[in-house]
Order: structure tokens, then sequence, then C-alpha cells
């Protein structure tokens, strides 16, 4: 019987912490949406489950500490958590490892850390131990801000980022749920070791991939203009534009030691993280 369950074991940040913990031989069960998508690892279980329901608690039943990885941004986001966390405590687990957001609460500028802190309050007020891993942007995902243009475009101003590369956030998932009782109660604001502005982004960007990059400072008509062309609902482009004015107001550029602290090695910096994807290495 698995120890620890993970979720998104088929997305980018659960599926390297699941690799990892399958190369140390650490037995564990995998909750997956689509059974075709799962990885296949030895000494993973696999079980089909949504985030909550009877499925869920089933695929929960035995287990002592679960991943439990974000879902995706929607309007619904916080009550599929508030789902997940009561199936986690029906099937009786005992510690929840979460993945949140660096400022997490009701006042943080970047908008869906917001259902982040609302998160964690429906897990301190579970019976549930828990853990936060309150990551950054991801380095990787700021990459994925450029348009097909090379440019980088938001109120973003000066300020700086500390972004964190997935990687490092998959090896400290993993390092924690291998002895998920040392870490409990705590949280830890994970960063990569620098404080970057998008126009340094950007010409990181251009040196690793050979191909021009730019920042372009918008007002916030010009951000919301921008962005029409996706058709999306308001509160979501207000949180796209809220990813660009927190870097600008300061609330994501603190550096934390987190990573090399709890991996005993420097956090990847965002030109290594970068090359790092390019090379399509894994951790």
């Amino acid at each position: 019987m698995a120890d620890i369950a993970l979720t998104g074991a088929t997305g980018t940040v659960g599926g390297m912490a699941a690799r990892l913990l399958a190369d140390a031989g650490v037995p564990m069960r995998l909750l997956v949406r689509d059974l075709s998508r799962a990885p296949d690892l030895p000494g993973a279980e696999v079980r089909r489950a949504e985030y909550g329901g009877d499925a869920c608690r089933a695929a929960l039943t035995g287990v002592d500490t679960a991943l439990m990885v974000s879902t995706h941004e929607s309007s619904d986001r916080l009550e599929v958590h508030r789902a997940f966390v009561q199936a986690a405590v029906d099937a009786g687990v005992r510690q929840v490892v979460y993945l949140s957001f660096v400022g997490a609460g009701d006042g943080a500028g970047f908008l869906l850390a917001r259902d982040h802190g609302a998160t964690e309050k429906i897990i301190r007020d579970s019976s549930l131990a828990f853990t936060f891993l309150r990551d950054n942007f991801y380095a990787e995902a700021i990459a994925g801000f450029a348009g097909d243009d090379g440019a980088l475009r938001g109120p973003a101003g000066d300020g700086r980022v500390a972004s964190v590369s997935q990687r490092d956030v998959a090896a400290v998932a993993a390092h924690i749920l291998a002895d998920p009782r040392t870490h409990e109660g705590r949280s830890y604001d994970l960063t990569g070791p620098e404080s970057l502005t998008l126009g340094q982004i950007a010409a990181t960007l251009t040196e690793v991939t050979g191909r021009p990059h730019r920042f372009v400072d918008e007002t916030m008509d010009e951000a919301r203009a921008s962005r029409a062309v996706y058709d999306a609902p308001a509160w979501l482009v207000d949180a796209w534009i809220s990813t660009y004015t927190a870097i600008r107001d300061g609330e994501l550029e603190r550096v934390s030691d987190a990573v090399p602290t709890l991996l005993g090695r420097p956090a990847m910096s965002f030109a290594e993280a970068m090359r790092a994807a390019a090379a399509g290495h894994t951790p």
C-alpha cells in the first residue's frame, strides 16, 4: 500500500515529482483524470479520480500524505479545491502538501493568489496536517508569456520577479513527500536565486533561444486591449493583467533561500531553467 499519493502526475511539476520519487524507489499512488496519460513508473499504482467525490475518496483511502497540485484557474476553482480537501479528510489522509503561491492571501496583488490563500485556509481549518509550497511564477511559464513576435507585454514597469524553475519545485515536492512529517506545519516560499525585470528576462530569452525578445511596458488600457482577442471572461483578463501589476508593485521580487536549504544545492537561475527546458532535460 502506497503511503503517498500525488495529483497532477500528468502535468509538469507533479509528473517530475513522481519520476523523482520513482527513481528513489518510493512507492506511490497517482490520481489522474485520464488513465491514458498517466506516466508508467516503477512502484506507482494509478487510480482514476476527479478532485472530490466518491472516486477521489476511494483513491485516497489508505494514503498518509497527498500532494495537492492546484487546479487550473476557473470560476469554481475554490470549490474544486474544497471538494478535494473534504475527500482527503473523509479518506483518513493525515497530511496534504499543497502547491500554493507566494503571498497567498486576500490582499495579494496577483488575483489568483487569493484563491490559493483561501485554499490554504480551507486546509488549515480542516483536520489535515499540511505543508504549503508557495511558488513564485514558474520561469518556464514566464517564457511562455512572449507572443509570436517575441514581445512580453504587460504593465510591469521596472518591477522584478524571482521566478522559480518547475524542476526545482518538483524536486522540493519530492523531497518533502519522502519525509513529510519533518515539514509538517511549514510553509516554504520557493523562488529562483535572482530577481529580474521583464526587460532582463527578455534579454535572457534572446540569448538562450537565439530569437529576439523584448519587453513592452503597457498601460492598463493597452493591456486590456491587447488581450481582447482571447474573448476571455473579465475576471480572467483581470487575473492575467495582475500577473504584471504584481511584478510592478514589488510583490514578487523577494528571493528566498528555501530551495537551496531544502535541496542542498543552488536554485536554478532563469537562464539555467531556459537552457534545461530547451534541451528537454528532466530533473
